[in-house]
């Protein structure tokens, strides 16, 4: 039996087990997991080093070595997001009532785990710990697949949480970290559908059309993050320069960070004014459509299909629209499904950007920067889901279950 046959198998035998436990003591594996992170971060910080070394050596690009890199306030921010996990309602057993037939037979749902997970991904470790713990207390098992770049911290995250699990007479292959990122191994984990029930993958473009064009397993699918903040002629300009600069400066090499601005005509020539100032002053590099390149010093300026690019860095494309539909229409053609603002005071236009706008966030007056699973409360996030099969958004618990129907009677036979 190949190595990863046997790592799928395992996990899959491993995910029964979740089933007999309950949520208290899913909950007190996943308090000790979070304290063990705790306790553990100088081991995961220097081997984490030892992965920051080799991309230096290899030069990655800054944005990738952002999402690699470990340190006090990241894991703290891990321990925090399976806490959170912890505080949630489990939703594995939840019951609903869907009818009760005119023979009397009765018919409910119950939500249950998926199975097991694979996460397929690069330069994230924190996506160990978030996996880990989400598929933990979903009752599913998970199956990690890092890049190389990530190996050793990914490695050294699981064998703290795989400490927890022994101590409470667990398998470890509850969490299974692929040892070895070699692509042939990866495209043989794509295969395992009799083992894997879901593949979820997150990293660049290329990763994602890799795995979606060579998996037999059904694929999650967050291809990229080009998300716009539009300002609308009624948008307070002191809070849109503020969701700009936050949306676009804070960190840029993460999905939610801004791709795109798009200003009202009505309001352009001041805002952009403003926008010139401080996004010169941050360092961000401008390409515009031709008016709004007027107001920038060396913009690029950008031909109509020019727009979408996910830059991942401090750039940022801009253009003026004549209307509300205009700003609508040019993310529906340039936006990539993940998270769009508008900045507006109107709240009929902050409704119906709301309905109208496809994308599996849309927010009204506040940052891009909160597309996040911890930030909207879902604890850790196991992936954002631009696909719309089965889940829409930042995936946390619930999203990794599914339901089945329960039809109970009293011996009623079809007629």
């Amino acid at each position: 039996m190949s190595l990863i046959t046997d790592i799928s198998r395992q996990t899959a035998k491993a995910a029964h087990t979740l089933a007999l436990l309950d949520t208290e003591t899913k909950n007190q594996v996943l308090v000790e997991m979070a304290a063990a992170l705790r306790e553990q971060k100088a081991f995961i910080i220097k081997e984490n080093e030892s992965d920051l070394s080799a991309a230096r050596d290899n030069n990655l690009a800054a944005s990738m070595i952002d999402r690699l890199t470990l340190n006090d306030e990241r894991i703290e921010a891990m321990a925090e997001g399976i806490e959170v996990i912890v505080s949630l309602d489990d939703p594995v057993g939840q019951l609903r009532d869907i009818t009760e037939r005119p023979n009397g037979i009765k018919i409910r749902k119950m939500r249950v785990p998926l199975g097991v997970v694979c996460m397929i991904y690069e330069a994230r470790p924190n996506v160990t710990a978030d996996a880990g713990a989400l598929c933990f207390k979903s009752g599913n098992g998970v199956i990690l697949r890092g890049g190389k770049e990530a190996l050793k911290s990914s490695q050294a995250i699981a064998s703290v949480m795989h400490s927890v699990l022994e101590k409470h007479n667990l398998p470890v292959s509850l969490i299974s970290v692929i040892p070895d990122p070699d692509r042939a191994l990866l495209m043989e984990l794509m295969q395992q559908r009799e083992s894997i029930d879901l593949i979820i993958p997150r990293g660049g473009e290329g990763l994602i059309n890799f795995v979606t064009e060579n998996s037999t397993i059904p694929v999650i699918q967050h291809y990229k993050g080009v998300c716009h903040l539009y300002v609308d002629k009624d948008a307070d300009l002191e809070i849109a320069l503020n969701l700009l600069l936050n949306g676009k400066t804070q960190r840029t090499g993460v999905c939610n960070a801004l791709e795109g601005l798009v200003v009202h005509q009505d309001v352009a020539d001041e805002f952009l004014n403003l926008c010139a100032v401080v996004l010169r002053q941050e360092g961000v590099k401008i390409n515009a459509d031709s008016f709004a390149a007027k107001y920038f010093d060396n913009a690029t300026v950008l031909a109509d299909n020019e727009f979408g690019e996910e830059y991942l860095d401090l750039e940022i494309a801009i253009r003026v629209v004549p209307t509300f539909s205009a700003a609508v229409d040019h993310i529906a053609q340039f936006g990539s499904n993940h998270t769009e603002v508008i900045c507006t005071k109107n709240t009929a236009a902050a409704e119906l950007f709301q309905r109208s706008v496809d994308a599996s966030v849309v927010m009204v007056n506040t940052s891009s920067r909160f597309s996040d699973g911890s930030q909207l409360g879902l604890g850790a996030e196991i992936g954002i889901a631009t696909s719309k099969l089965h889940a829409y958004g930042p995936m946390g618990l619930e999203s990794l279950t599914t339901e089945k129907y329960l039809v109970n009677g009293v011996g009623q036979v079809r007629e």
